[in-house]
């Protein structure tokens, strides 16, 4: 247990990567109402419990996707506020911290203290921070694809590969093969396929799906920040000649170094490289009638390719991944 107004993230990020529990009391010790911000259900979600009076109520949550219930903790009625949104959990843990904040230092209940923050905030949780986590796990998953082509062949080649950022239908373009590459944060290895071409081979071209899942790192993982430094710097070294391309590619992607971003992650295991062919389960424009072809605007559909073993023949550069 740790006394104190504000949780640092870094501590939060640590029990959150170990799936521990804890909880850390923000009021002091003999104060009332008892405020603490606790990292529960096994280590999966963050809440704030705020301990409720014989006459109040819990105040109704205007955002979707945050939930204020009542619980009973430790013979006591309290208040619990979670998100039922897991990748919003870094912003979320900021909100929690203002919430207590005003309830401690400034002597707010907790209807005042909630309704404050979420009218003071909710212009910045209508718009993304930067790059949304998705994005920002997508783009550590292209760079560590870089950085593994990189090493197999250089620096130029693997800059010169890479099409993600120009929104061209494969990831990866290299001699031979295409790549897509996909990251998720997520316990099983499901992904967003955005259209019938992003798993579709061009002219004749063999095309390898990379599946990449990272869990949070807790003090040894690695930021977004950091993966982008380490590739900056050794095309710096390296080759220098693809420096600018790199920058380009990087503001294409919406990489915005005045954002800060201090989650960090790491490799859940070995990626999963599978060989998009008549075994693996999609779709693709052929399975369409071509009279129809022209007329299907948008597709978008969730892929989930957990416990397929990798192709054997997977290419090798595509089969070692590390965090740049």
């Amino acid at each position: 247990m740790t006394e104190g107004p504000y949780v640092p993230w870094s501590s939060v990020e640590h029990f959150l990567g170990e799936s521990q529990t804890t909880s850390y009391r923000l009021s002091a010790p003999a104060a009332h109402p008892e405020v603490s911000y606790v990292v529960g259900d096994g280590g999966n979600e963050i809440a704030l419990y705020v301990e409720l009076d014989r006459r109040s109520r819990p105040p109704v949550s205007p955002l979707p996707l945050i939930r204020i219930d009542q619980i009973a903790e430790r013979g006591m009625r309290m208040a619990r506020i979670r998100t039922t949104q897991a990748t919003l959990v870094r912003d979320f843990h900021d909100l929690l911290n203002a919430v207590a904040d005003r309830i401690v230092t400034h002597d707010r209940s907790l209807d005042q203290a909630f309704g404050e923050t979420v009218r003071s905030w909710s212009a910045l949780l209508n718009r993304p921070r930067g790059l949304g986590t998705e994005k920002r796990i997508g783009l550590i998953g292209e760079l560590a694809a870089l950085s593994a082509i990189a090493r197999s062949k250089d620096w130029q080649t693997a800059v010169e590969s890479w099409k993600g950022p120009y929104r061209e239908e494969h990831d990866f373009g290299l001699p031979g093969f295409d790549a897509e590459v996909k990251t998720t944060s997520s316990e099983h290895a499901r992904h967003t396929i955005h259209g019938l071409g992003q798993l579709t081979p061009t002219d004749g071209r063999p095309l390898w799906l990379v599946s990449l899942q990272l869990t949070r790192g807790g003090a040894d993982g690695r930021t977004l920040t950091d993966c982008v430094r380490s590739v900056r710097d050794q095309v710096s070294e390296r080759a220098p000649v693809a420096l600018n391309r790199l920058e380009q590619q990087l503001t294409a992607v919406g990489w915005d170094p005045e954002h800060p971003d201090d989650e960090r992650w790491h490799l859940r295991h070995a990626p999963i490289t599978l060989a998009v062919d008549d075994q693996l389960p999609r779709m693709d424009i052929d399975s369409i009638p071509a009279q129809y072809r022209d007329r299907i605007r948008d597709v978008t559909y969730t892929l989930d390719v957990s416990g397929i073993a990798s192709s054997p023949e997977a290419p090798a550069v595509l089969t070692d991944f590390l965090l740049p």
